[in-house]
């Protein structure tokens, strides 16, 4: 639990069990994920509303409905997406993007979220997961959703395009299998310490990999599209400025360019590029509720893997543990399990 403002105040603290109000599900967690948001949340780089318990990455059963929720079931084992509110009434909501309502609340950062036993969210969130994804794997189609949501709900790859994704972590990987389902050719770019990354990127289907500390990327992207122009999109999902950089030296002219990874604070950005260039720069911003559909099928049929990407696993009490392995890039993805 995020327990007061302020860079770390962070503890493991007993909470009461909560009861689901009206059109509100109580969820049994069984598996939740670490996310970069949560690091941040733990340095105070991304707001938060203390006392808060973190965690926006669930899966688990839902054990109880509350007054009016009818269409579900307890036992049913789902994954939920993350507002726990939105105003409903201004442009972005009306329009389907309640990810940009300015009086959205989350799960894990506003109200309580899934790094305990139980979570309370609107029924409205509820997804089921496909008989093929076990707890852990669907812990992580909070994530898979954001990709989804980075690269399909604007389009950004096509099939035959040649796609960079820089940085293999969770995010990364995900992208990775996203942009070969839609029919691209994907190189992704790591560094010394992503050795054992890179190799789950090629196991998980990418072309091409490249440690940019031991090898150049601009012979390769040239060879690989037409008259060597560069790459026709990249995806910088590492939240590091000299990733960012370097994919505006391999996108081709009138390429596009889509910011996924965060990067915590301001970064050195030769935004000259974009004119020169005449990019087309995107970002995204979490996840909206079609791209939840999408990802649920993604895993549903098989062409996007979840479970490879997990790597460690710790009792909520061990959250130290967790976040040291985010930090110290040793693993992919860390999931957290209830203390109980």
């Amino acid at each position: 639990m995020k327990v007061a403002p302020g860079v770390g105040n962070v503890a493991v603290c007993d909470i009461p069990v909560p009861e689901p109000g009206p059109g509100q599900v109580k969820v049994r967690v069984h598996a939740a994920g670490l996310c970069g948001t949560d690091l941040h949340i733990y340095k105070d780089e991304f707001r938060s509303w203390p006392p808060v318990v973190l965690g926006h990455e669930v899966a688990g059963e839902i054990v109880e409905l509350g007054e009016g929720v009818q269409e579900l079931t307890p036992g049913l084992r789902v994954t939920t997406e993350t507002y726990f509110s939105y105003c409903g009434a201004c442009r972005y909501c009306r329009a389907g993007n309640v990810n940009l309502c300015l009086e959205r609340r989350s799960i894990g950062s506003a109200v309580n979220g899934g790094f305990t036993s139980y979570l309370i969210v609107p029924a409205r969130n509820i997804h089921a997961l496909p008989e093929n994804v076990d707890f852990r794997a669907g812990a992580l189609t909070e994530p898979l959703a954001c990709v989804v949501h980075a690269t399909l709900t604007t389009p950004t790859v096509a099939p035959g395009d040649v796609a960079v994704i820089a940085g293999p972590g969770a995010i990364g990987l995900l992208t990775l299998q996203v942009v070969k389902a839609a029919g691209a050719t994907a190189v992704v770019l790591g560094t010394d310490v992503d050795a054992q990354r890179l190799a789950l990127a090629q196991a998980l289907g990418a072309d091409h990999v490249v440690n940019v500390q031991r090898s150049d990327p601009v012979a390769l992207i040239r060879a690989l599209t037409e008259g060597g122009l560069g790459a026709d999109v990249v995806y910088e999902c590492a939240g590091a400025g000299a990733a960012a950089q370097q994919l505006l030296t391999l996108v081709r002219r009138r390429g596009r360019y889509v910011q996924v990874g965060l990067f915590g604070k301001p970064v050195a950005w030769d935004l000259d590029q974009l004119v020169y260039k005449e990019l087309t720069a995107t970002g995204s911003n979490a996840s909206t509720p079609p791209s939840w559909l999408r990802a649920i099928e993604l895993m549903r049929t098989g062409k996007v893997q979840t479970a490879p990407l997990i790597t460690h696993t710790y009792p909520v009490t061990e959250w130290e543990k967790g976040f040291a392995t985010f930090e110290e890039r040793t693993g992919v993805k860390t999931l957290f399990t209830p203390a109980d």
